[in-house]
């Protein structure tokens, strides 16, 4: 009897047991923006020229801090000078970036404009005034007259000069150098030009409170420019207007006649610059 009951007893409990299973469920994944960003570099490295002149041959000094090249790579003036190829042979290079690269444009003995404009030569577009004779003296001239600045030159205002220009109703100071500091009182002379005999060059704002050459690209054949210094007052007649290259130096040179050369840049187009060139009458 106690048997029969033990097996009856088993035979219900085997009866309630079911077979267990996983419970079934789904749910949305998040968002992508929950995810964390990719930090994989998927960057292509190019094979770059591993003869690139790195030392204090090709190093330059940064231009000032808001002058018109600040933002352009290679720009500068170079920190040793007299170890640019070529310099040994006649002069600077015409080049701005590595001192390992030739030279585009330009001989030995051109000048190089410090900070304010590189000194490659590249592609101009001249517009020459009807009337006017060409005025371009070959690069590299070391012919011509040359005024250094000196400091019995210097006005007791710090200038070093006055520019009258009729035409556009400008009436604006000379001070040494084309930096912001020197741009912010008036117009600028290119420290490695000459202030008097041969080719006196100046660089001046286009835009701002300090526009003082913001209209040199009206400028017409015939128009006179008047600069007055420490040796005297000259008078020049507007021989070109010209649309160069960021880059082109060549308006810089030394020259045999007596002129000025104006410099300032194209608005809204920051690789070009308008040069006026005016030639003692």
């Amino acid at each position: 009897m106690k048997i029969r009951s033990f097996l009856l007893a088993m035979m219900l409990c085997a009866l309630c047991v079911t077979q267990a299973s996983a419970l079934e469920y789904d749910f949305d994944a998040p968002e992508d923006y929950l995810f964390g960003q990719p930090t994989s570099d998927d960057t292509i490295y190019e094979w770059e020229n591993p003869n690139v002149d790195r030392s204090k041959n090709a190093a330059l000094i940064a231009p000032g801090f808001g002058t018109p090249t600040s933002y352009l790579p290679g720009s500068g003036e170079y920190l040793t000078p007299n170890l640019v190829p070529g310099a040994l042979s006649g002069g600077l290079v015409n080049q701005v970036g590595s001192a390992g690269a030739n030279a585009v444009g330009g001989a030995a003995g051109s000048s190089v404009i410090p900070g304010q404009y590189p000194s490659v030569s590249g592609n101009v577009t001249m517009t020459q005034i009807p009337g006017s004779s060409p005025t371009d003296i070959a690069q590299g001239s070391t012919s011509g007259g040359y005024t250094e600045v000196t400091s019995d030159l210097y006005y007791s205002n710090g200038s070093l000069g006055t520019l009258k220009i009729p035409a556009i109703n400008l009436t604006v100071k000379v001070y040494q150098g084309t930096d912001s500091a020197a741009l912010k009182k008036g117009a600028g002379h290119f420290t490695n030009t000459s202030i008097w005999d041969g080719n006196a060059c100046f660089a001046g704002h286009n835009r701002g409170v300090n526009n003082h050459f913001g209209k040199i690209h009206t400028l017409e054949a015939g128009d006179t420019i008047t600069l007055t210094t420490m040796l005297g007052t000259r008078t020049y007649a507007v021989t070109s207007v010209e649309k160069v290259s960021v880059n082109d130096s060549s308006g810089t040179a030394p020259t045999t006649d007596n002129r000025v050369t104006l410099y300032t840049c194209v608005m809204n187009q920051p690789e070009y610059r308008w040069k006026v060139t005016a030639v003692e009458g």
